[in-house]
């Protein structure tokens, strides 16, 4: 098994290789092939790898490929942890993967960075199962750069545009102050435990406990608190949590496909995969915990309530992201962290759905994404429409789709913990399910259903996209109905995970629950007797009158609150505050530095000046080189007279 853990990460890097280095040569049909066989493989042998964990009850892989160094007693592996976490996590990422893969030969078919495209996606593959599969800090945080990388590579994908420039860095530099408090967490682990392996650092944990640390002096502080919530720092800036969330509708810059790679299978579930990893460490602070479930959750309601002013079919849709997310987070720091990657997973499926039949929407509309320009599209796009409605009815949680199993079970456990926090949170939760309703299906009903408001030119053209579009779409939706109802008892509240999730037994909320579980049928009708499906149907038959029936009240709401129209359009001023004073800030600083340190010490005192000081004591020193003997034999007679006298005076 260990040649084929090998050959899952080896498959997509090859390909990647093959067709960034290579593309002139094998050509765009060389490079889709190579790229879509490599990411192919990978998903078949996680399927394997996931048959041999779950049904043939194998038992957990964990060793070292190679030992990269040895420092100061330190070891460095490169090496694999496969045991039933990484194994979901592993078919998850793949099977995006691959459906995007093929998704991509009809939306990319134009572009002339064709090869390069499916270089990045297989690259980006690559990083993320070196992530989910490291069994070490070290290549969790390979992984953990790799896929910021090759993100950086791929919302810029289009670079002669300014804004995608903009995008690109701004996630590159939003997640490098994530990346910062992560690497400072791990620093922190390894001097507490001396080790960067996570079988030791877990068995150390309980020492881990008891040992303090001052962050500000005459404060001691839990090791350990301070660890986890630092890892969490790491885990926000990729997850997208506030006040860390602010790169991610700006990712929309890059092409639709990496769209729905980033935000379904890879980057952005990298710091919940990281989380739950980590539980045998998380379990023991309270204080960190409760952070985790309070961001989640306020995440989770407020990047909802952004989604309902939107207008850019994408950005509606990274929106209702950065929410989901939110609440698989919510879930975290309730401890329920099957719960959470449960939702993890089933939302890997419906959100990449989401954003493929956007795509195909936006090809249908000669790549305008305005959705108030769109309108009738579904006797135009039968497949792309049926599809979509599958994929928001899988997100609002609609009962029997996937979605409704796992944000209803996670909802649930975040009602039940006893935890600080927990009942905001809760709260939070329950209303983000009213508006996530409100926003999904508002995009619904004006792309697909009322009047037409696209252009005569557009609407003459309009036509299903091609084969290599829908049927990934297709294809998609079949584990958005029902992937929920054969692992929901076993993910949720069975004992899937094993040893790869610890909770303790005082937080072990899933676990009283479970008493309560008879079944997916049973389930559906007990979730009836909760608020959760009623505010979901309340938020669609909202949406439903506003923006179909009476169109007229939308803007009559908006007159009357223009505060908060525009307190929501412009993102609750986070871009305005990191612009104007931190960014500016931080360039004020710079120039200060600069004035005080470069021009004035520098090149004022230290360097310059003292250049000026050497140059003022040669052209003195020449002087006394006159080139006339009598001057020399002068200038030797008082010297020999000096040095006599100062010998007299001594005796």
């Amino acid at each position: 098994m260990e040649r084929m853990y090998l050959a899952i990460v080896l498959c997509p890097l090859i390909a990647a290789l093959v067709a960034g280095l290579f593309g002139r040569q094998i050509g765009r049909s060389g490079a889709h092939t190579i790229t879509i066989l490599g990411v192919g493989a990978s998903f078949m042998m996680s399927l394997l790898v996931l048959k041999d964990q779950w049904l043939d009850g194998a038992a957990a892989f964990n060793g070292a490929v190679y030992t990269w160094a040895v420092v100061d007693g330190i070891t460095m592996d490169v090496g694999f942890l496969v045991d039933r976490l990484t194994a979901l996590m592993m078919v998850v990422v793949t099977s995006v993967s691959l459906m995007v893969h093929v998704y991509t030969i009809g939306y990319m078919h134009d572009d002339p960075g064709y090869q390069r495209f499916f270089s990045y996606i297989s690259l980006f593959t690559f990083a993320m199962l070196m992530l989910v599969m490291a069994n070490n800090f070290l290549q969790l945080f390979f992984g953990w750069e790799a896929v910021g990388l090759v993100s950086y590579l791929l919302i810029g994908f289009w670079y002669t545009r300014p804004t995608a420039i903009f995008a690109n860095m701004k996630a590159f530099l939003v997640n490098r102050v994530g990346d910062f408090g992560f690497i400072l967490g791990i620093a922190l682990i390894l001097m507490a435990t001396g080790s960067l392996d996570y079988a030791t650092v877990f068995a150390k944990a309980p020492e881990v406990t008891n040992q303090t640390i001052e962050v500000w002096s005459g404060t001691p502080w839990s090791v350990m608190t301070v660890a986890c919530i630092l890892l969490f720092v790491g885990a926000m800036g990729k997850s997208a949590q506030m006040p860390l969330h602010v790169w991610l509708p700006d990712s929309m810059e890059g092409p639709t496909p990496i769209s729905a790679l980033i935000h379904a299978a890879t980057m952005v579930t990298a710091g919940v995969f990281m989380v739950a990893r980590m539980s045998p460490l998380f379990e023991y602070s309270e204080t960190a915990l409760s952070v985790v479930l309070v961001i989640g959750a306020t995440t989770a309601l407020f990047t909802g309530f952004l989604g309902v002013v939107q207008n850019d079919i994408k950005r509606v849709v990274a929106y209702s992201t950065l929410s989901q997310l939110g609440y698989m987070t919510a879930a975290l720091g309730a401890s329920a962290y099957a719960a959470g990657v449960f939702h993890l997973m089933t939302h890997a499926f419906f959100k990449a759905l989401l954003f493929l039949a956007a795509g195909s929407v936006i090809i249908a509309m000669h790549h305008e994404q305005d959705i108030r320009k769109m309108g009738g599209l579904r006797k135009y796009l039968p497949v792309t429409w049926l599809t979509s409605l599958v994929g928001t009815l899988s997100l609002i949680g609609f009962p029997g789709f996937s979605g409704f199993f796992s944000k209803d079970a996670l909802i649930e456990a975040v009602g039940h913990a006893g935890r600080a926090g927990a009942t905001y949170a809760w709260w939070c939760l329950l209303i983000g399910v009213f508006v996530t309703a409100l926003y999904s299906f508002r995009m619904y009903f004006l792309v697909f259903h009322g009047q037409e408001r696209m252009d005569a030119e557009t609407k003459a053209h309009l036509h299903e996209s091609p084969w290599v579009v829908t049927v990934p779409l297709v294809l998609l939706a079949i584990p958005s109905v029902i992937i929920g109802w054969p692992t929901i008892q076993p993910v949720v509240f069975g004992d899937y995970f094993g040893s790869a999730i610890v909770v303790q037994e005082a937080n072990d909320v899933l676990g009283e629950l479970a008493g309560e579980f008879h079944g997916p049928w049973a389930y559906i009708l007990h979730a009836f007797s909760a608020p959760v499906p009623y505010l979901a149907l309340a938020g669609a038959l909202t949406a439903w009158y506003v923006y179909l029936r009476n169109p007229g009240v939308a803007e009559a709401i908006r007159q009357r609150v223009q505060w908060l129209y525009a307190l929501l359009m412009n993102k609750y001023y986070f871009d305005d505050f990191n612009q104007k004073v931190l960014a500016r800030g931080s360039v004020g600083i710079g120039n200060v530095f600069w004035r005080v340190g470069d021009v004035l010490i520098i090149d004022g005192g230290l360097v310059n000046g003292s250049a000026r000081v050497v140059s003022w004591a040669s052209q003195v020193t020449r002087q006394l080189q006159s080139g006339y003997l009598y001057h020399y034999a002068f200038a030797m007679v008082i010297g020999l007279a000096v040095l006599v006298g100062w010998l007299l005076m001594g005796a």
